[in-house]
């Protein structure tokens, strides 16, 4: 399998170094880093879809895609650029042979791009559908999941919270449908209840990849015994969880497999942009 990493859109917040830890003006970077998988047999395969053309054209609907609140929050930067679609075709593939997308979760950041896909099958926690598609509880809830995202999605394909023997000591489910053994979720709650990590064996040194969602947010939170984490960035993880407790612990778990199996796998998260950086020149953190 090869892998591409793609930013499938970029926030800007106010803040500058207090979110990415390291810009020297006023404003920050933020990244929506999502995974393109070639396969031999499968197809091809998205991890997470950022936001989509749809996004981008039409972010004022009614009711909107993405909130106001939300938008000026982030300083949120729609490029059609920056959408799936177009990266997919200047790699010189044809995104109608996206036949799969796994979710880490469903929030607005993620799953702006499912409509762009009609033929691909959406792969999700079960636990994370059910929230996403019930009745909004509070502002935050109202905010991430937004319908008109998910409304023109019919080819779901949810999972239990456990399916199959575990990865390094995490929960896992294996055998995803119609997606080849390499590929499992790594069920890990907290940020919303139905959040997952992707991992990827790629074989070869650092063999395993594993894209964790928002699990965690910047890159000092990983490969050091530690924590390190910007206070922009800090506060928003508070923000959005669901369960501290959970995210809490699923993060420190994460933490020591990032530095114990250090040479075995190879962790990102959805939005540290130097993570991103990295991983595209294929220099791994």
């Amino acid at each position: 399998m090869r892998v591409h990493h793609l930013n499938c859109g970029t926030d800007c917040p106010v803040g500058g170094a207090l979110f990415d830890g390291y810009s020297s003006g006023p404003l920050g970077r933020l990244v929506c880093h999502c995974l393109l998988i070639e396969t031999d047999a499968h197809g091809l395969v998205l991890v997470d879809t950022g936001y989509g053309l749809r996004d981008v054209a039409h972010p004022h609907g009614h009711p909107p895609r993405i909130t106001r609140q939300w938008r000026a929050m982030l300083n949120i930067q729609l490029r059609e650029a920056e959408c799936a679609v177009p990266q997919i075709r200047a790699l010189g593939l044809d995104p109608a042979d996206v036949r799969h997308i796994v979710l880490t979760h469903l929030d607005f950041d993620h799953a702006g791009g499912l409509e762009d896909f009609p033929n691909a099958t959406v792969h999700v926690l079960e636990a994370e559908y059910r929230d996403a598609t019930g009745p909004a509880r509070g502002v935050v809830h109202h905010a991430r999941y937004r319908p008109p995202q998910l409304a023109g999605v019919n080819r779901w394909r949810l999972y239990p919270a456990s399916m199959g023997e575990g990865w390094f000591g995490f929960d896992a489910v294996r055998g995803l449908e119609g997606l080849p053994p390499e590929m499992l979720l790594v069920p890990l709650p907290g940020h919303s209840w139905g959040h997952a990590g992707v991992a990827i064996r790629r074989g070869g040194d650092r063999e395993w990849l594993l894209h964790a969602g928002d699990a965690y947010f910047y890159r000092g939170e990983m490969r050091s015994a530690v924590r390190r984490c910007t206070p922009g960035l800090r506060a928003y993880q508070r923000l959005m969880e669901v369960d501290a407790g959970r995210r809490v612990e699923n993060q420190a778990r994460l933490r020591r497999l990032s530095v114990e199996r250090r040479g075995e796998v190879q962790l990102v998260c959805a939005h540290d942009p130097e993570e991103y950086d990295r991983a595209v020149l294929g220099r791994p953190m």
